[in-house]
Parts: C-alpha cells; structure tokens; sequence
C-alpha cells in the first residue's frame, strides 16, 4: 500500500504560516521573480470574492480591497517541506518527497493505515500546517485521492475509485 500526504496550496501556506490574522482574510499569492507578477494560488475568501490564478495583484484588488498579496517565501518553504518529511518519516522508512508539499510513502505492513494518516495530519495541524492525506494500493491512485480527501481517505480498489471521477478530476492544478 501507498499513501500521499499533500498540503493544498502549499506555497501560500508556507507564506502565511505564521500570520494566522490572514488565514480568514483573501489572500493571493505571487512570484516576485516574474517579470509580469501574477497570482499563483489564493485562498478560498479570495476565491469568493472573483479573484482567479492568473490575475494581476492590480486586477485582484479591483475585485476586491481586502485582498492581501504575498510574496513567495522560499526559506519557509522548506521549512515546510522538511516538518511535512520529519512527519512522514514517522510513519516508516520508505519515504518519497514528491513535489514541494507531497510525499509518498510505502508500506509492508496495511495494518491501521488511516489511523496512522489521520495521525500524522493533526500533528501537521499543531504546526499550522493543512494536510490531506489518502492510503491507496497505487503511488498514483494515493496522490489522486489525497486531494479529495478531507483529511484522509483510504481507497481499497483503485478501479472503483477511479470509475465514477469525472475526468477533470486527473488534471490536478499545479502538478
């Protein structure tokens, strides 16, 4: 078995971790080193209020006053990614760091999985870090189901999982 944890919006997290005044408000995030800075992830009250990836810092202001705009955060970033390795590493020795914000691991032993999971995501909560997690007999089948999984889900067959998604559900933004 496999299993995925994922921090959404890993980015922004690592930019506003230690802002909680900011965790309600929009948000909108951006690359300073572009030479057009445009949005890269926003949180769900910017979502709300019609701001979108893409949007310039100057077009989501016009959607909205109240939005803030972050920079990227690179020190932060691996801060994040380091706590959200030490965590899986807890869980056993064969510990993949996927992308920034995921990581797979593999086990020999199924035993209490979604336990475990659901485990190593409050500790990641005590962090101020948001995960999902998702246990699946597949690396792939793990990553997908994290994503919708809120927090841990555990997918026994992956061809009953995978039939009734639509197929958008497979392009997964910023993958």
């Amino acid at each position: 078995m496999f299993a995925t944890i994922y921090l959404p919006n890993f980015y922004l997290q690592a930019a506003t971790r230690h802002q909680p005044e900011l965790w309600e408000k929009p948000v909108g995030l951006i690359e300073e080193q572009e030479r057009k800075p445009l949005i890269i992830q926003l949180n769900e009250a910017a979502a709300k209020t019609g701001i979108r990836k893409g949007m310039t810092p100057s077009q989501a202001l016009a959607r909205s006053l109240r939005v803030v705009i972050k920079v990227r955060a690179p020190p932060q970033e691996k801060s994040i990614q380091a706590i959200l390795l030490h965590h899986a590493f807890t869980l056993g020795p064969f510990v993949e760091d996927t992308a920034p914000g995921v990581c797979t691991i593999r086990f020999t032993d199924s035993r209490n999985l979604s336990a475990k999971m659901r485990g190593v995501v409050e500790q990641l909560a005590k962090c101020k870090i948001r995960a999902q997690a998702a246990v699946a007999p597949t690396p792939d089948t793990s990553f997908l189901a994290a994503h919708l999984a809120r927090p841990v889900l555990q997918i026994q067959n992956a061809k009953e999982f995978l039939a009734p998604l639509p197929i958008q559900t497979l392009f997964i933004p910023g993958t």
